[in-house]
């Protein structure tokens, strides 16, 4: 068997009816985590199936459903629990592992995603964001050679310069002494067209970067799945670049 190919198993049988040397866990015990699949390390998070599948087989289906591992870390604990056998407990617990393993990720030079173009941006938050049913504010923060150094949100709720601080938004850049920054945030009605308090937002951020030597590179706004850049609509950067 190939590494990290799962075990020529029925996809319906039960794990207790598997040999020990086919168990996912017991395979992570005496080859080590790097042997297993995608399928097998989830089967280990998920633990037991439902009747008549086992935890391999609900592995199995979230990974085709949500088209691997980085469409499940984009996808809602709601549109986890649409899959037979996870309910929120193990949708949450799923979530949680695969967002450490991102964060380890960003801790990684060589494995932070480039960050280039508003696409780039979409790629890695556009589908969850458009999801959420209040507005949040999320900063990604950029090394020097535009690799993606972290992703927080800053705030939920209402965003408006009247609440929004700019010393909030820059905070994620500060502390990871970052080169450049972007503002990312979600319309919940689904219809990304900025607003005259989303353009006064970016003008203000602009502004305070510039004083901290910080280059805002885009305000983002996503939203019915799709996006806009507010720097490409030169709207809110006076350079419209």
């Amino acid at each position: 068997m190939a590494t990290g190919e799962a075990p020529a198993t029925s996809t319906y049988a039960m794990m207790r009816d598997l040999p020990a040397s086919d168990r996912p866990r017991e395979r992570l015990r005496d080859r080590g985590a790097r042997a297993l699949s995608d399928a097998e390390l989830l089967a280990i998070l998920i633990r037991a199936g439902t009747a008549g599948q086992s935890a391999l087989a609900v592995a199995q289906t979230l990974l085709a459903r949500f088209d691997g591992l980085e469409g499940i870390l984009r996808a809602s604990i709601r549109d986890l629990c649409q899959v037979k056998g996870l309910g929120e407990a193990k949708a949450i617990e799923i979530k949680a592992a695969l967002e450490l393993a991102d964060r380890l990720r960003l801790r990684t030079p060589e494995e932070r995603p480039l960050v280039k173009s508003p696409a780039d941006v979409a790629r890695l938050v556009a589908h969850e964001m458009s999801l959420l049913d209040q507005e949040h504010v999320r900063v990604l923060v950029l090394d020097a050679r535009g690799r993606l150094l972290d992703k927080p949100d800053v705030y939920v709720g209402s965003v408006h310069t009247a609440v929004v601080r700019m010393a909030e938004l820059l905070r994620p850049a500060i502390r990871n002494n970052a080169s450049s920054m972007l503002v990312v945030h979600n319309h919940p009605s689904g219809d990304p067209s900025p607003s005259a308090a989303d353009v006064e937002l970016t003008k203000r951020l602009r502004e305070a970067a510039i004083l901290l030597d910080i280059d805002l590179e885009d305000h983002i706004i996503v939203g019915g799945g799709t996006h806009v850049s507010l720097r490409e609509y030169g709207l809110g950067f006076d350079d419209g670049r």
